[in-house]
Formats: C-alpha cells, sequence, structure tokens
C-alpha cells in the first residue's frame, strides 16, 4: 500500500517519493484520523493493524478533538489515557477560533 491508496487530498504537503508509511507512522496516523474518511481509516486500520494505529494515537502529542473522541470510542479507551488529551494547553489562544 502506498501513499496514491489514500485520499489525493490527505498528503498534499508530502513529497509523494518522501513519504514511508513505515517510517512515517505518526504522521500518517495523525492526517488520517484528523483529515481521513472511512475508507482511509480502514487503510490504516489494514496497513498497521487497529492496536499499532490506537498505540500510536495514544502518543500523539496533538490530535484534533473529534478525531481523539472517534479513535478513543473506536478504541473503547477514555480519552484520558491518550497523551494529546493529558497535555492539551488549558486555553485556546485568542487568534484560534
Amino acid at each position: 500500500m502506498s501513499k496514491d491508496d489514500f485520499s489525493e487530498n490527505l498528503f498534499w504537503d508530502a513529497d509523494p517519493g518522501d513519504l514511508d508509511l513505515a517510517r512515517n507512522r505518526r504522521y500518517v496516523v495523525q492526517r488520517v484520523l484528523e483529515r481521513g474518511t472511512v475508507a482511509d481509516i480502514g487503510r490504516i486500520i489494514h496497513v498497521y493493524g487497529m492496536s499499532d494505529v490506537v498505540a500510536t494515537a495514544k502518543s500523539l502529542r496533538s490530535l484534533e478533538p473529534k478525531a481523539l473522541s472517534f479513535i478513543a470510542c473506536v478504541a473503547n479507551e477514555p480519552r484520558e489515557n491518550f497523551r494529546c488529551y493529558t497535555s492539551r494547553q488549558s486555553s485556546q489562544a485568542p487568534w484560534i477560533f
């Protein structure tokens, strides 16, 4: 499986030749959880396995709230077990809406 198997809008900022699914696991998992379709999520589960996707998501420093809620629900894990939940900013900067 390669970058071309995912939605074309996911990796718009990455050079196609430089993206390695094994080496860039954290980047791929985060991007798919935040911006991917249901089919894209199925592809990362096929490539990495559900346990590795959840473990990677748990180690991410940041993850959008909707993506965090989704992966926590699918994995049947409390949000408190995810690093991005426990280390999030206490308040948003005034320029972030």
